[in-house]
This record gives structure tokens, C-alpha cells and sequence, in this order.
């Protein structure tokens, strides 16, 4: 059987767990076309040009190739309107800021770092019940349940509903995998699940109507500012959007980032000595091991001239997030992995207006995660490198990751500290 192309190879499952020799081959040609019209874009100067193009849309209405409208459940329920990270201005903007005036600063600026207190109570607790065990999984012992209930808590779901939110958000996450069925089939499963996800949160969103609190939802059902609040629909599926953005992601950037740190023992021994290395090193995690590999649902506006190649208007285009972060000619040593690299100006959570809306929770989560293990977890080690990883090529990461410890500390043994660092990195662009 022939070899497909770099990218073709790139999306095979047999390649997940190491990759990054095939993006290098991929940069060789910056600007691919690919047998079905999608344009690859591949080194980082092109990606980050292209994430501020205002000529390349993030709008599947627009063009019929990549899915048009979401379609209706089978059922003939009523699904989600595409969230406002798959909008182009003015609708992507003024529904962006109406969800990020109750999550984040100007508006709210102590909302993200008030979460760091309960997320290092929750994270202990999770590490409470390693006690006694010789081995743990990572992934669904600790990385899975962290996030999600966190982000249950943030948008004001009970305790009681946040192994549903699992489901769905898993769900959702298997209908963005290109090698999962096909892309109708997928498309079909999406639509359901938006549905069940729809009607759930409706639910919700009325018994917050009922009795306001101080969670998101609440927030977005009572803005009083000049374009708020949202509609009912939109306020659904940004709802759904941060139930998604903020659990499978983080899932990926927790658990790439043990797995990264048992590889490299020195840092790892660094990080209970050095707490404020745990800043610059989810950094260079993210630029290293991006939870989001690619980012598809794009398309030109008009012809585009980039990198000696003109991708024509109306075509997908496909950037390749993990390549860029690689880029020799961006990062010197790119394939090595450094926690005092400077200048880190990485792609991990995107660039331009859609630079990613949950990048600061995420950042605390994993800061708060990844201290407490190091801190907590004596002598931790791997028991299979690589360890099996979900076929997405798009959300890369560990299915599992199981690990041997000799004990775990007690966390006030460990000295695992709830106040944040000194020093708080901020994005060089967004």
C-alpha cells in the first residue's frame, strides 16, 4: 500500500505517540495542499500570520466543505448554535466579550485566581486516594475528574451531574477526531449530543433564572452591561463551549505534562525545591507538548499569498499548532524540552481574537496539578513509555498513564502551597 502523504501520516493513530519527526518533515513545505484541497500550514511565522488574517474564517457556514450549519439531531430536537469560537467578527467579538466579562478581568479579575484555594483542595483529595496503591492511572485517577469538576463548579452543575458532563464532553471530543467515521457520521453523533447537552443545560439555566448564584451561568443570565446579556441559545452553547474547551484539553495538558516531567527526572526533582518553576514550565509545556495539536475549521476568505504558495479563497486550511511550536526558526532547540527557555512565545493556546478563552484556568489548573504530584508522589515512575494514547490526532494525548509509587506524602507533609507564585507569565500576544 502507498504512503500517504506527511499529514496523512500525521492523522494515522499508528503515529500518535511521537509525531513530531513528521511535523518536522511537514515544515520542509510550509504551505501543503493535500489530495482533498486542505492547505497545511506548518512553520510558525505562517500560523501565527495566518491566526491574525482576518481574510481566514473560523466559520463553517461559510463554506459547505467544512459542515455548513450544525445539522439537526435525528430525533428533531433542538441542538446548539455554533459557539462563538466558530464565528467571525462582529458576532465572534461581541459574544466573546459577553462571556468574559463574568470569568475574567476587566470585569471579573479575581474570578480565575480565587479558583486556586478549592482547585488545590480538590487536587489533594484526588491524591488522597492513591494512599496504599502501588500503581495509579493519571488519567482517569486524577487528570479526567480535576477539570471537570472544576469547570462543574465554575458553571454552577451539582456534584451529582458531573458524570454526565464526563459523557457529553468525551462524546463531543470524539466527533472532532478525523479518523473517527465518517465526517457525516460524525456530524450526526455531534448533533445528538449537542441535543442531550442542550436540554440538560436548559434545565439548568432555569433553575439559575430561579436562584441566581455566584457561578457563570448566573453571571451570564444577569449581566446589566450595554450588549448583555446573552440570548438563551447563545448563552447554551457557550455554556457547552466551556464544558468542552475546559475539560478535555486540560485533561491533555496535565497529563502530557507528568508524562513529560517522569521523562526529564531533573526537572521533576526541581519543581518541590523551585515552586515558582512550575510558571515557565507549563509554558514550556505548552509549547513542547500542545494539548491542541491542530486546528482545523478554517478557510479563506480570498486568495491568500503566504510562504511562496497562494492558497486559493474558499479553501480549508489546517494549522498544524504542534509544528510551529517546533520551528527551529522560532525556537532554538525546539525538540528539547527547557523550563528556562526565554522568550517562549508559544502557539499553544492559539494567537489572535481567538487565542483560547479558558488559557487562564487552565494555566492554574495545571500549575496547581503538576506541583501538588511533584510534591506528593515519591518516587513516581512509568510503567509503559510510550503509554497507549486516544486516537485523536487533533486533542493529542495519553488514553492511560500508569504509574508506580513508593507512597504518597500527605499533603501538609508536603508543604503543597494554595497561595499563587510571585511571578505570573503573560501571553506575548492574543
Amino acid at each position: 500500500m502507498a504512503q500517504g502523504s506527511v499529514y496523512e501520516q500525521i492523522l494515522d493513530p499508528a503515529n500518535r505517540a511521537n509525531p513530531y519527526p513528521l511535523y518536522a518533515l511537514l515544515r520542509e513545505t510550509p504551505v501543503a495542499r493535500q489530495p482533498d484541497g486542505t492547505y497545511v500550514v506548518s512553520t510558525y511565522r505562517e500560523i501565527v500570520a495566518l491566526l491574525h488574517d482576518r481574510r481566514v474564517s473560523s466559520d463553517p457556514r461559510c463554506h459547505p466543505e467544512l459542515g455548513g450549519a450544525p445539522p439537526a439531531p435525528e430525533d428533531g430536537s433542538p441542538g446548539l448554535p455554533l459557539p462563538f469560537i466558530l464565528r467571525d467578527p462582529p458576532e465572534h467579538d461581541r459574544l466573546r466579550e459577553l462571556a468574559t466579562r463574568p470569568f475574567g478581568p476587566p470585569c471579573t479579575p479575581g474570578r480565575v485566581e480565587g479558583t486556586r484555594p478549592w482547585l488545590t483542595e480538590i487536587t489533594n483529595a484526588l491524591i488522597d486516594n492513591f494512599a496504599g496503591r502501588q500503581r495509579v492511572d493519571l488519567v482517569d485517577d486524577f487528570a479526567y475528574p480535576l477539570p471537570v469538576t472544576a469547570i462543574c463548579r465554575l458553571l454552577g452543575v451539582p456534584r451529582e451531574d458531573e458524570p454526565r458532563f464526563h459523557h457529553w464532553a468525551s462524546a463531543i471530543t470524539e466527533t472532532a477526531d478525523p479518523t473517527t467515521g465518517t465526517f457525516a457520521e460524525r456530524q450526526r453523533r455531534r448533533a445528538q449530543v449537542n441535543a442531550e447537552l442542550g436540554a440538560y443545560l436548559a434545565g439548568l439555566v432555569d433553575a439559575h433564572i430561579r436562584q441566581p448564584g455566584d457561578d457563570l451561568i448566573s453571571g451570564l443570565l444577569t449581566d446589566t452591561g450595554q450588549q448583555g446579556p446573552m440570548s438563551r441559545a447563545d448563552l447554551l452553547s457557550t455554556a457547552a463551549l466551556l464544558l468542552v474547551a475546559g475539560h478535555e484539553t486540560t485533561v491533555n495538558l496535565i497529563t502530557n505534562g507528568m508524562l513529560t516531567l517522569l521523562r526529564h527526572a531533573d526537572v521533576l526533582d526541581r519543581l518541590p525545591r523551585e515552586p515558582d518553576l512550575i510558571i515557565p514550565l507549563v509554558e514550556e509545556l505548552l509549547r513542547y507538548e500542545p494539548p491542541v495539536q491542530i486546528l482545523t475549521s478554517r478557510s479563506t476568505l480570498a486568495d491568500i499569498d503566504i510562504a511562496g504558495a497562494t492558497i486559493p479563497e474558499g479553501s480549508p486550511v489546517v494549522l498544524a499548532l504542534a509544528a510551529g511550536n517546533r520551528d527551529p526558526a522560532r525556537f532554538p532547540d525546539p525538540d528539547r524540552f527547557d523550563p528556562d527557555r526565554a522568550d517562549n512565545v508559544h502557539l499553544g493556546y492559539g494567537s489572535g481574537i481567538h487565542y483560547c478563552y479558558g488559557a487562564p484556568l487552565a494555566r492554574v489548573e495545571t500549575q496547581v496539578a503538576l506541583s501538588a504530584l511533584a510534591r506528593r508522589l515519591h518516587n513516581p515512575r512509568l510503567v509503559a513509555d510510550p503509554p497507549p494514547y486516544r486516537p485523536s490526532p487533533t486533542l493529542r494525548g495519553p488514553r492511560h498513564l500508569v504509574v508506580e509509587v513508593d507512597a504518597v506524602a500527605p499533603a501538609a507533609e508536603a508543604g503543597v502551597r494554595i497561595q499563587p507564585p510571585e511571578r505570573v507569565l503573560r501571553p506575548a500576544h492574543g
